[in-house]
């Protein structure tokens, strides 16, 4: 930092010295914040500035905690795509010790497979990943997105400013199938490798898709989440990047002006060398059949051709078909299923292929019902999740609708116990300047369509400096930083979303499992939100945007470590006991240990302190009648293994 300010100095003043600059002088003296705040990043991008924005540097320092916590003892899963396995900054601060302990590449058909399923490859251990050193070409070739995610998570900097919230956090990766069954296997897996390791586990899951599982998050992905969310497992998810487009549409045929037929007008978006067309997904109320048909419109939206009209009632069915133009042939392929065996909804996939010079609309019909539909980009590799607009014929009537940006949380971000993050940018404040803070004008609207709101918590996710992989063939923009580290050179940039956003939750996640590795998944979500802060940012934003408030690591920390959590959540080889709680001084611990060294210290609520001892294995006993009366947290270590308790003193 001083370097920085003799430089901000030096530069300063020879610009002053060219008397050519005259204006650049004037702007320079009537201006200095907006210098500071371009030297100083302000404006640019970030991971090092969400650090302090999310308060995480607090926690890393341990201002008034019992120790710094950076995610020791804790294993974090990402399930993804384009990991470099060797990138340096999966290694230690001093890029000595790799912490990645496993990674299953579902893609790859070399073998072995983990025990237990009959695909992909499994590699355990530093030698074995380095050797292969990443992972192999799938739906996104030699994608990036799963190693810029890993390092907000848990990447330790490589020497950079770009270090992650849990930086000394282990890591699994699993390159995932776009399939429910090998995501169920990849948290099966993972969780499995969590015991092994007698480790707590969080999950980071920065993908969605609005066709997977089902539209209430209750299917079979979101079935296993809640099973092992009952384990001990904590599941982060993003919450989608279609808060900026009127993708969705909603229509209460119970009630709305006694509509019982409405029509939309089908955008589509475009981009993408993998584009297939749009993908409509619909469902309605409990038991409520709905019937759709495609439009074509000619280009003043009049109707040219409308396909029959299907009704779910009528059961479940694949449709491959296509209708004809002017020989023009459009092709369009519905799923239908009558109802969902979970949520009792029906649910519809409608995949419609766009034919230039004409526009496509849809026809919507139901006795009853809350109806619901999505409009986002239909992939030929499956994995589509950006939306476009429904709309509007100009002066049409009100048997037309169009959409909006509410109920954009899709699969897995819709099952309640995960953790759905929005996105903001970070803000900077210096004595002379600030900026960033607004909300990410792209990060997904809640509510569910059970009216469950989520997101829960907002964290930084726009113009986010993370790592890239070394092997992608897929990166098209700018390089950030480039290193040099065992003969390769290794990348970082900047990227945006809420891909970004759920690391940086993942990671502080794991900064409180350490802190108190005994919360249940459904207390440290309680946790995050509780502890969540409002600024003027988020008072000029709704709350299905930001959910509770953006992320604060610090409080979030000091609140897990006053809550008292399960010590059955994980399997430990020792137990420790403290009665009689409450109690007026006298203070026995039982200590069931096979560790000779046994460390105590007993913290007051305000993080100072008051006692330190060791303890034996077998009953300590203690008297502390002259410590003051309140509440106390109780530190426990051995072998690197915390244990925090509460302690009354009447």
């Amino acid at each position: 930092m001083i370097f920085l300010k003799f430089w901000i100095l030096k530069w300063i003043y020879n610009i002053l010295t060219m008397k050519k600059n005259i204006f650049l002088i004037l702007f320079i003296i009537l201006f200095p914040s907006i210098v500071l705040a371009q030297t100083l990043g302000i404006n640019g991008q970030w991971l090092n500035k969400s650090v302090p924005d999310g308060r995480v540097d607090s926690v890393w320092n341990g201002i008034n905690l019992p120790s710094g916590f950076s995610g020791e003892g804790v294993i974090i899963g990402v399930t993804d795509w384009g990991f470099d396995y060797s990138h340096p900054v999966f290694y230690d601060t001093t890029m000595t010790n790799y912490r990645v302990l496993r990674a299953w590449d579902q893609y790859k058909t070399s073998g072995p497979a983990p025990a237990g399923f009959d695909y992909g490859t499994e590699f355990v251990g530093q030698q074995a990943l380095l050797e292969v050193a990443c992972d192999t070409s799938n739906v996104y070739q030699y994608g990036y997105h799963g190693t810029h995610v890993s390092g907000i998570a848990a990447g330790a900097g490589a020497g950079t400013p770009y270090r992650g919230v849990a930086f000394g956090a282990e890591l699994l990766f699993t390159s995932i199938r776009v399939s429910e069954q090998s995501i169920i296997d990849a948290f099966d897996w993972m969780y499995s490798v969590a015991q092994e390791e007698g480790k707590r586990l969080v999950i980071n899951m920065s993908w969605g898709l609005y066709y997977m599982d089902n539209f209430t998050g209750t299917g079979a992905i979101g079935q296993k989440m809640e099973e092992l969310s009952d384990l001990g497992v904590v599941f982060v998810t993003s919450a989608g990047n279609n808060g900026d487009v009127n993708f969705h549409l909603k229509h209460d045929f119970n009630v709305d002006s006694g509509i019982d037929t409405i029509k939309t007008i089908v955008m589509f978006t475009s981009g993408s060398p993998y584009q297939y067309g749009e993908c409509i997904t619909m469902t309605n109320s409990v038991q409520t059949p709905f019937s759709f048909s495609v439009q074509i419109l000619d280009a003043s939206y009049n109707a040219l051709i409308t396909t029959p009209l299907y009704n779910t009632e009528n059961g479940n069915r694949f449709i491959d078909t296509f209708v004809v133009v002017n020989n023009d042939t459009f092709p369009y392929i519905a799923e239908i299923e009558k109802e969902d065996p979970v949520n009792l909804r029906p649910e519809v996939r409608l995949k419609i292929k766009k034919v230039s010079g004409y526009k496509i609309g849809l026809v919507l019909t139901a006795p009853a019902g809350i109806f619901h539909a999505w409009n986002v980009i239909e992939l030929t590799n499956d994995v589509g999740n950006w939306g476009a607009n429904f709309s509007t014929p100009p002066n049409a009537g009100n048997e037309w609708k169009s959409g909006d940006a509410y109920y954009g949380i899709g699969t897995p971000a819709n099952v309640d116990c995960a953790i759905s993050v929005a996105a903001y940018q970070p803000r900077v404040v210096l004595p002379t300047t600030s900026g960033g803070g607004a909300m990410a004008d792209f990060s997904s609207y809640g509510p569910t369509i059970n009216e469950t709101m989520k997101p829960e918590i907002s964290a930084p996710g726009k113009n986010i400096v993370s790592s890239i992989s070394s092997y992608t063939n897929q990166f098209s923009g700018t390089y950030t930083r480039t290193i040099s580290f065992n003969g390769r050179d290794y990348k970082f940039a900047s990227l945006s979303g809420t891909s970004m956003s759920s690391p940086f939750v993942t990671g502080v996640v794991a900064l409180i499992l350490q802190a108190n590795p005994y919360l249940s998944p459904a207390q440290i979500k309680e946790i995050l939100m509780q502890s969540a802060r409002l600024d003027n940012f988020t008072a000029n934003a709704e709350e299905e945007q930001y959910g509770a408030g953006k992320i604060d690591a610090y409080h979030a920390v000091l609140l897990a470590l006053e809550t008292v959590g399960n010590e059955n959540i994980i399997f430990s080889e020792s137990q420790f006991n403290i009665f009689p709680n409450p109690s007026n001084g006298d203070f026995y611990v039982t200590a069931q240990s096979n560790f000779p060294q046994i460390e105590m210290e007993i913290f007051d609520i305000t993080g100072k302190k008051v006692i330190q001892s060791v303890l034996e294995s077998g009953v300590n006993h203690f008297n502390f009648e002259d410590i003051s009366k309140g509440c106390y947290i109780v530190k426990i270590t051995e072998n690197n293994t915390v244990t925090i308790k509460k302690w009354i003193k009447n």
